[in-house]
């Protein structure tokens, strides 16, 4: 919460102490506090989060609204043509494979935050993952060694491409656009002439994907057990905000929120109970979803993160202040 302080200082010069007497005394009176629209917005609850939205509509904010209505739109077109588009069977066979996308999509949202690009991505994935197939089938490795190693190379791949950047000074689009060729040309080298390797579908990579919990508590305990980690941190968040004299959501925003996060949870547990059971690679795109999450809102790392995309001149001149 800030404090504007400019009309309270009106009138005064520099010579003049801080408890002299207020020259204009009618600018005093009218001087207010500045306080963060964003947290009047939170402390106002549902009332507040609806003129919020119809301001943005107005102004032309319309955030991820577009991206939500062309989901809709998809799905209704996809099930008018075929009946079985949201079916139990296809939705948890579209959430399995969208995890490998999902995870790439996860990790490029730090560099977006940035305010930079990567377009390598999807090539360092492919060679990563073709580095692990032919360690694993050409090679005879253990797979669990196999897929540290691949994690490994990413991680190093990431780092060459970031030496470039931040110490070079190379910018961001022709590294990366210099990688995505390159690693490309990587993966396929890796591959050999067939291009192709056939994995064990009952190994350990096999099984991120093919593997389901056939239990019906196991969904329902994944249900029960987000629901309330979200009460849980909402709740506790709150009260530390509430302690610190900022505004905070009342206990009625908090409830409807984790009402609404539990009819999607138990009815995504009651999709996936219909067909065979919780994927095993929704579990860990979850898993990996709320990590991040928590890094990018609740750390130091994830603050410079915000920091450096807001502006990286701030940043630089508040560290070496």
């Amino acid at each position: 919460m800030s404090i504007d302080k400019t009309s309270a200082n009106l009138g005064k010069t520099p010579e003049e102490p801080q408890d002299a007497p207020v020259v204009n005394p009618e600018a005093a009176a009218a001087a207010v506090t500045a306080v963060d629209p964003r947290l009047l917005v939170r402390e106002q609850g549902l009332l507040g989060y609806w003129s919020e939205f119809k301001r943005k509509m107005k102004a032309g904010e319309l955030g991820s609204l577009p991206v939500v209505l062309g989901l809709a739109i998809i799905c209704i077109i996809f099930q008018v043509l075929n009946s079985e588009f949201l079916s139990a069977q296809n939705i948890s066979n579209i959430t399995v494979t969208m995890v490998g996308t999902g995870m790439i999509s996860v990790g490029i949202v730090f560099v977006l935050l940035l305010g930079e690009i990567d377009l390598s991505v999807g090539s360092v994935s492919g060679a990563a993952s073709a580095l692990a197939a032919v360690l694993t089938v050409n090679q005879g490795w253990p797979e669990w060694l196999a897929v540290l190693v691949a994690i490994a190379a990413g991680a190093a791949i990431g780092a060459l491409h970031g030496f470039f950047f931040a110490v070079l000074g190379a910018p961001a689009f022709a590294v990366t656009l210099a990688g995505l060729l390159f690693w490309l040309g990587f993966m396929l080298k890796v591959l050999g002439e067939d291009g192709t390797i056939n994995l064990d579908s009952e190994g350990l990579i096999g099984q991120l994907t093919t593997y389901t919990f056939t239990d019906v508590a196991a969904a329902y305990g994944l249900a029960v057990v987000v629901v309330a980690l979200f009460f849980l941190s909402s709740f506790l968040g709150n009260r530390r905000r509430e302690a610190a004299g900022v505004p905070s959501r009342p206990l009625g925003d908090t409830l409807l929120r984790t009402g609404l996060l539990a009819v999607v949870s138990f009815a995504a547990a009651y999709m996936y109970n219909q067909y065979k059971g919780l994927p095993l690679a929704t579990v860990i795109f979850l898993a990996f979803l709320v990590a991040t999450d928590f890094v990018l809102r609740r750390t130091t790392y994830g603050r410079k993160v915000f920091a450096l995309g807001g502006s990286v001149e701030a940043s630089r001149r508040r560290v070496s202040a």
